[in-house]
């Protein structure tokens, strides 16, 4: 028997360690994720158009990141799933742990990873905008970058990233759900989509109020106490179902 007794945050910093390194792949489909995106992203979000008499015209085409954004937001909720399977969980048998200490390196990793997801959609956007201008035939443009407003380009990162950890751990809650009993893996999508088609026919308002919520905050603040608060509750609840679980055989 080992003399030396490890505390809390040496195991969890260690598991932590272990799940950057054994994750790496998640990273690179994080590459290929916002390549994809890119892509999808080259026709523009939106155009507009108008014409005179005279015989001028002018076309209007919108180019952001939110095609960007929305694919990462997908990556990092399924990256959530995936941490919490049963092999991913056997992994940490490997160490000296309980399921506090597995759940807390989970957290920190799907917090690293929502990190360098939202700074690079954010980064991706701004290639798009590079290619575009050499690629298209454009007279003008406009739009921030990072050092015509450095402002608006940390408020850009800073809301993608909370975005990122709101679906992290929703993600993470989903995958517990589905670990507790294998019948949510068909009982989750029914029950999202019979809501979704709730609200959208019995009670928009009810919809546009749970949007207005998140995604259509005006202060930066308050979405990310907004942000932060629904993310702990995710991991909160994901943490206690955790306990729920069988024990190793």
């Amino acid at each position: 028997m080992s003399l030396t007794e490890m505390s809390l945050s040496d195991v969890v910093k260690r598991q932590y360690e272990f799940k950057m390194r054994a994750f790496l792949g998640v990273f690179i489909s994080m590459v290929g994720v916002h390549l994809i995106s890119l892509l999808f992203s080259l026709g523009g979000v939106s155009s507009s158009g108008t014409s005179s008499s005279t015989g001028i015209s002018i076309d209007v085409s919108y180019y952001s990141a939110d095609i960007i954004v929305i694919f990462t937001m997908v990556w990092i909720f399924i990256t959530g799933i995936l941490i919490t399977t049963k092999s991913v969980r056997y992994d940490d048998f490997t160490f000296v742990a309980n399921r506090l200490s597995s759940n807390l390196a989970n957290v920190l990793f799907l917090l690293t990873a929502s990190a360098i997801g939202g700074a690079a959609a954010v980064l991706v956007g701004f290639l798009l905008k590079v290619i575009v201008f050499f690629l298209a035939d454009i007279q003008y443009s406009t739009g921030n970058s990072l050092m015509g407003a450095p402002a608006e380009f940390f408020i850009a990162v800073t809301a993608a990233i909370l975005y990122m950890i709101l679906f992290a751990s929703l993600g993470y809650l989903t995958g517990m759900i589905v670990q507790v009993n294998k019948i949510f893996v068909f009982l989750l999508p029914a029950l999202f989509a019979g809501f979704a088609v709730y609200l959208g026919i019995s009670n928009v308002k009810l919809a546009k109020a749970i949007f207005d919520f998140i995604f259509a905050e005006s202060s930066l603040l308050l979405f990310a106490v907004k942000a932060l608060v629904l993310s702990a509750l995710f991991f909160a609840g994901s943490m206690f179902l955790s306990n729920r679980m069988e024990v190793r055989k």
